[in-house]
């Protein structure tokens, strides 16, 4: 059994910030003498003084001070612990991750996450990032609730909902300083395997990963975001497909030139993704809230390299 109780910590919190047994019993609507008798109560069964008693003035002793410090965090997650019962009562989560492609930014979200910490503010959100297939995997293995721009078709077996919300196409493109940019033919898999090939590493630790455009054998950076894969194809150091949205800048001022292959990637479609049977409240808000705005437009505004 516990010698220290909730109803005690709040007394002496009561009291260090009222200065008084008197004026934490006003607070705290009890009489000067059940203030007491629980201090009194206190010390006894811990076996430790907590004030320094000098007539009618109390000081905390080491002990005490220590205890408040730490009692103050116990009424901290007590009163958390109210809120997020009362939360699960009415519906609504204690945390919830959502999970977006690491071709986007978080920076998309922002005008939602601000409006859903203004309704749901004792739901913990948090944010992952994750590369292809690795998306998937990471809903299907419960790492993630809500999968926002989740590339590709999901894996097969279900136990999840999926809706397309866009698509993308990409470029293959190459830098001016590139031996490949010189190259005024068709691009095939002769031209192509000579040269380093810039790709993003997918996040699948279980699954099978993507691989798109690699040729067997060929030298391969592989690097962990299409942020890392835009840069370095700018500088010239490999080549690979971008999307478009991401390479429409560069190309515009040339420093990026589009070339044309004979294996181009199709369109990539994205999709909004849960898992079958979850239904709470924050899931169904983040649904409902990407189902209804621009988020896909907004997501690929956010795409290195895009005019915003």
């Amino acid at each position: 059994m516990f010698r220290i109780s909730l109803d005690a910590l709040l007394i002496l919190d009561a009291i260090d910030r009222r200065g008084s047994f008197s004026a934490a019993g006003s607070e705290l609507h009890r009489v000067p003498s059940t203030i007491s008798y629980t201090v009194s109560k206190l010390e006894q069964d811990l076996g430790v003084q907590v004030y320094e008693r000098q007539g009618p003035k109390v000081t905390l002793t080491r002990a005490g001070a220590e205890l408040l410090k730490e009692g103050r965090y116990l009424l901290k997650a007590a009163e958390d612990l109210e809120h997020r019962v009362r939360r699960v009562a009415s519906g609504w989560e204690t945390e919830l991750t959502i999970c977006i492609d690491s071709l986007f930014s978080v920076a998309a979200l922002e005008t939602d996450i601000a409006n859903f910490c203004g309704i749901a503010d004792k739901t913990r959100l948090r944010i992952a990032r994750e590369s292809l297939a690795g998306t998937w995997e990471a809903l299907l293995e419960r790492r993630v609730d809500l999968l926002i721009a989740a590339p590709g078709q999901g894996p097969a077996g279900g136990g999840y909902i999926a809706e397309q919300i866009g698509t993308i196409s990409f470029v293959f493109v190459v830098a001016p300083t590139h031996p490949l940019a010189k190259v005024k033919r068709v691009l095939g898999k002769a031209e192509l395997h000579p040269h380093r090939a810039i790709s993003v590493a997918d996040s699948a630790r279980r699954m099978a990963s993507r691989t798109v455009g690699l040729l067997f054998g060929q030298d391969t950076l592989t690097v962990p975001d299409m942020r890392s894969k835009y840069d370095l194809q700018l500088a010239g150091i490999g080549f690979g497909f971008l999307p478009e949205p991401c390479a429409r800048a560069a190309i515009a001022s040339g420093a990026l030139i589009v070339k044309e292959v004979e294996e181009p990637k199709p369109d990539e479609t994205f999709s909004l993704a849960w898992r079958t049977g979850d239904d709470g409240a924050a899931l169904n808000w983040w649904i409902e809230r990407m189902r209804d705005s621009d988020a896909m437009a907004r997501l690929i505004r956010h795409v290195p390299g895009a005019s915003k």
